[in-house]
């Protein structure tokens, strides 16, 4: 009989352990949460600070922007870019269409369609170089805040205004008033 328990005690034991290491992959779901909420935080901060995308896209992602010297951008809450077409074209950007390429190393190897800015010269395509380059992480937050807030969203209201901005701005005021 002890040799029987002794069995037992030790499968479970090693049960116990497989859960315990299964589970220690995973963050709790509220770390996980607050995670995804940091990362597209950090992806609106670029939007509004070193990529400087409102520029041409606007405050909203609207397409109309605050700076009436840069270009037209698109209105990115009407596009149904996925995620992965969004990051490419943040890297790459649309030579020839006004959107900079954010990858300091976009058309110098084969990461952009395997074209250099040599190609781009001969194809007649101007690339317009972009306020900062952005490195692979801030890429992905800044696509993540675009998916989460932004891309096939459509019009803002004022209450969406208020939770885009964190706070009751005068932009909300001024655009959405009672």
């Amino acid at each position: 009989m002890p040799v029987r328990t002794s069995r037992r005690m030790r499968l479970i034991a090693v049960i116990g352990i497989l859960v315990g290491v299964g589970l220690a992959g995973y963050p709790p779901a509220d770390v996980t949460v607050d995670a995804q909420r940091n990362t597209v935080a950090a992806g609106g901060r670029l939007y509004r600070g070193k990529g400087d995308c409102q520029a041409c896209h606007g405050w909203a992602g609207d397409g109309r922007k605050m700076n009436l010297q840069m270009p037209d951008g698109a209105n990115l809450r009407e596009s149904t870019l996925t995620r992965e077409q969004l990051v490419f074209v943040i890297k790459c950007g649309l030579p020839g269409r006004q959107m900079p390429a954010y990858d300091r190393r976009a058309y110098v190897d084969d990461r952009c369609l395997g074209r250099t800015r040599a190609d781009l010269d001969r194809m007649g395509l101007q690339l317009f170089d972009p306020p900062a380059t952005l490195q692979n992480r801030e890429v992905e937050r800044l696509a993540d805040f675009l998916m989460a807030k932004v891309i096939g969203q459509g019009p803002l209201d004022r209450q969406e205004c208020i939770e885009f901005w964190g706070e009751e701005v005068a932009v909300c005021r001024n655009e959405f008033p009672d």
